[in-house]
């Protein structure tokens, strides 16, 4: 395993210097490939928390603000939500990111959906259905965060970029600040830092949503490289797709 994502790793910084080549880009680019991974984005990550809206259809509700009949109004929400929250993104590439960044993007997420939750910490405890794994009290989520916070912020080489970011990702999810949202919120950070090395959004793909939530409780025992080896193989997959695309642009 350690073999192979370590040449995922020096496949991926390959790829990321041949689009180095190619910066900066120019805003027609920009804008194309912010526009492609809005959708792209926000599609993968609700789906992966049981949303049933196809791509298609998230496409239609945030641009046309259309509403797709048989789906739920919540469903709708998240979708919209998590548009606005991926918007705020790139606000931050060039930012450290502060706790009121964090609580900013919930609050965009799930204004419409829980507005007296909406941008603030849980304040009561809660369990994760289908693990062991118990969250920390609630009293202790804004002391954790704090930590977590600086930690994000840390320009600390001691790992490849990427397998840092999926440690930061594993340890916000443990955290579980939210009483909702909390995988939509810490996949968006997840791909903050990821594109503030130069890679792409982190998407993980629906289909393997079995096999993430499987590699999130691992880490909780522990096992940090499982879920290291999904998010690397997710960002190998995209950074090939984003290499095509710019170069489409490009010509």
């Amino acid at each position: 395993m350690i073999i192979e994502i370590n040449d995922l790793l020096r496949q991926i910084d390959s790829i990321k210097a041949t689009l180095d080549s190619h910066r900066p880009f120019s805003d027609h680019v920009v804008r194309q490939l912010r526009d492609y991974y809005r959708i792209g984005l926000t599609y993968s990550s609700n789906a992966i928390e049981g949303n049933t809206l196809t791509e298609s259809e998230t496409k239609v509700v945030i641009e046309d603000g259309l509403t797709i009949g048989g789906k739920s109004l919540r469903e709708h929400y998240e979708a919209i939500g998590h548009a606005k929250a991926y918007d705020h993104i790139y606000s931050l590439l060039a930012e450290e990111i502060t706790e009121k960044d964090v609580l900013h993007f919930h609050k965009l997420f799930f204004q419409q959906i829980d507005p007296e939750s909406a941008g603030s910490y849980r304040r009561r405890n809660v369990i994760i259905t289908g693990t062991d794994y118990i969250p920390p009290d609630y009293s202790e989520v804004h002391a954790s965060m704090i930590k977590l916070i600086k930690d994000l912020n840390s320009d600390t080489q001691d790992r490849h970029p990427l397998e840092r970011a999926s440690d930061l990702h594993a340890a916000f999810e443990a955290i579980h600040p939210f009483i909702d949202g909390n995988g939509r919120i810490g996949r968006l950070l997840l791909s903050i830092l990821t594109m503030k090395k130069g890679y792409c959004p982190v998407i993980i793909p629906p289909v393997k949503r079995a096999e993430y939530i499987d590699a999130l409780q691992k880490t909780n025992k522990g096992d940090l490289q499982t879920l290291r080896v999904l998010i690397v193989s997710a960002v190998y997959e995209e950074m090939k797709s984003l290499k095509k695309l710019v170069e489409s642009l490009v010509r």
